[in-house]
């Protein structure tokens, strides 16, 4: 039987999903009904995850848990992360409808302790944040992953910016790939590409839009 459940991290006295950006993204994942992104997995992720040796995954920012419930049923051990109560608690139905086991936990990525060397793969899709918290949990990444172990990423860049097909609305909590090859120093990048590409995900994401993907892997 498939097992999920919301797991809620509380620092201090304060559950990081109830203030700040967390505030907003509860109530557009709780006022949508459905899935604001769809329930099937990003193109890039689809693509690419079906090469990897099974293993113990973590989605970050996993938002209504799309991607990591596509990763559990490939078979792969899987948690997910989100700043969201009602978006974990999404995943949480779906991973159960789907069959597949998947751990889901409520954090603010700031703060949230990934582990060292704990991870084979870390899943990284429109995880848009303030460019030091982006360097925080970049810096974490890196450590977080295993030897050998790979990071999956695809955001938007600042071209998104204005296109109205998703994406924040400032360039600075956006992507490219000079900030990246600085973020996640350490790893060796095996894919590395900038375009304009069609990304159709629920309502939330509905055309053309300007990325940034990227494969890194944590030398042996």
């Amino acid at each position: 039987m498939a097992r999920a459940s919301v797991n809620l991290l509380h620092y201090g006295d304060r559950p990081m999903s109830m203030s700040g950006p967390g505030s907003k993204w509860e109530t557009r994942y709780a006022g949508v009904d459905g899935f604001l992104y769809g329930t099937e997995p990003n193109d890039f992720l689809a693509e690419t995850a079906r090469d990897l040796a099974i293993g113990d995954v973590l989605c970050i920012a996993d938002g209504e848990g799309r991607n990591g419930v596509f990763m559990a049923e490939l078979g792969h051990r899987m948690t997910s992360v989100d700043l969201t109560q009602s978006g974990m608690a999404k995943a949480a139905q779906l991973a159960v409808d789907r069959g597949v086991d998947l751990v889901t936990i409520v954090a603010d990525l700031e703060i949230y302790d990934l582990g060292i060397e704990c991870w084979d793969v870390v899943v990284s899709f429109f995880a848009h944040m303030p460019p030091p918290v982006r360097r925080i949990v970049h810096t974490n990444v890196v450590a977080a992953l295993r030897p050998g172990g790979a990071l999956i990423l695809e955001a938007y860049t600042p071209d998104q910016v204005g296109r109205g097909t998703g994406g924040p609305p400032s360039p600075q909590l956006t992507m490219n790939l000079e900030a990246l090859t600085e973020e996640l120093a350490g790893l060796i990048f095996e894919h590395e590409l900038e375009t304009v590409r069609p990304v159709v995900e629920g309502s939330g994401h509905t055309g053309d839009g300007a990325v940034v993907q990227v494969v890194a892997r944590k030398p042996a």
